[in-house]
């Protein structure tokens, strides 16, 4: 098989923001991102317009009691009633047949190599149709993810989101990328930070680096931040997903605030997110220790579905998602060097921290109901 060209950073970012899921069948490149209430307008324009039939007019028992042009007026406003079009099946099949079309294309080109990743082999492509599209029924449907704030984050500069982590699965980052990609004007990539777990795992490190995250490292994170991008960051790690049920939306230790320094260095804000619902979609009971130092895995989950109910335990609860981006906060106005001030890395750290367990208390109070 072909392989993909490799393009550079600052290639990349200098390109305009695009959706790989709205190339049409035989384009030869990709096309702007077509937005919501756009979708299925070019297979609506290629239909032909059914002929109008003309109501008859309204009959009057007495016409010598109405005037002439009263009964002429009457008659033209009921022939100037719009008509209920009947259902277009047409449209509905050519659709399709794009959209199979576009497939069909998709697949050539990946057999031939004609598409691009980057230096961290991110191919946003794969990312949108393959990889994203899988979680997508998740996000609108199952969870039916709410976002607040997301106009916080950047049209183009680069930013460093800051997120509480938990849900024994870390669907809550997942969840988080697709809000960007779709509910964001720019249609922002989100580029992740993992732990070393996530990478040396089968498949799982491979289908990462393609969704374009990379390892939870300093150069890493500047090299991306320095670039424009936006980088996501969840510093609870394994203690934030791994926690009891009870003690629920209560923040974990942030680590020693290699975000901030990374941040501090690249001068882009920082930008505190709150996910509220993830706790809900599979509550820890449990913990198997001795299974889990077995499988090399940081906790062996136990929960009220998994795994008495064998795999039918995997699927999470539908629980209501909301995702808060909350407003920045700068780091330009720090001089030069500040990343290497222990002290206030720490401050900075401790104020994310605070921010983020403020906002997850301002959305529970407001919330209604964990399902509703």
């Amino acid at each position: 098989m072909t392989e993909a060209r490799i393009i550079s950073m600052d290639m990349a970012r200098s390109r305009p923001a695009v959706s790989a899921g709205s190339r049409l069948a035989g384009a030869t490149g990709p096309k702007p991102r077509a937005s919501k209430s756009a979708k299925g307008g070019a297979a609506a324009t290629a239909v032909t317009a059914p002929k109008r039939r003309t109501p008859r007019p309204t009959v009057v028992a007495d016409a010598e009691k109405v005037p002439e042009s009263q009964a002429i007026a009457a008659a033209e406003a009921i022939a100037a009633r719009p008509s209920r079009a009947p259902r277009d099946e047409a449209a509905g099949d050519e659709s399709l047949e794009a959209k199979l079309a576009s497939f069909i294309d998709f697949l050539q080109r990946r057999a031939t190599g004609d598409y691009e990743v980057d230096e961290f082999g991110h191919d946003p492509e794969l990312t949108d149709r393959v990889l994203l599209a899988a979680m997508r029924p998740l996000y609108r449907s199952w969870f039916r993810v709410e976002t607040r704030g997301i106009e916080n984050v950047p049209s183009e500069a680069g930013a460093l989101i800051v997120a509480n982590h938990s849900g024994t699965l870390a669907l809550d980052s997942v969840m988080t990328q697709l809000a960007l990609l779709d509910e964001h004007p720019a249609h922002r990539s989100l580029r992740m930070l993992g732990a070393d777990l996530v990478f040396a795992t089968p498949v799982v490190g491979e289908l990462a680096r393609k969704a374009g995250h990379t390892l939870a490292c300093a150069p890493d994170a500047e090299r991306l931040l320095t670039s424009g991008e936006v980088v996501g960051v969840w510093p609870e790690g394994f203690k934030g997903i791994g926690k009891p049920f009870s003690e629920r939306y209560t923040l974990q230790r942030f680590g020693r605030g290699g975000f901030v320094s990374a941040a501090l260095k690249a001068r882009v804000p920082i930008i505190p997110v709150s996910i509220v619902g993830a706790e809900e979609i599979y509550p820890m009971i449990g913990n198997f220790k001795p299974l889990a130092r077995i499988l090399g895995m940081p906790y062996f989950p136990l929960t009220p579905t998994f795994p008495w109910l064998g795999p039918l335990g995997l699927v999470p609860l539908p629980s209501k998602w909301i995702i808060s981006f909350g407003d920045p906060i700068p780091t330009d106005m720090y001089p030069p060097g500040a990343s290497e001030d222990p002290m206030l890395v720490f401050n900075l750290t401790d104020e994310v921290r605070e921010t983020v367990q403020q906002m997850l208390y301002r959305t529970l109070v407001s919330r209604t109901s964990v399902f509703g």
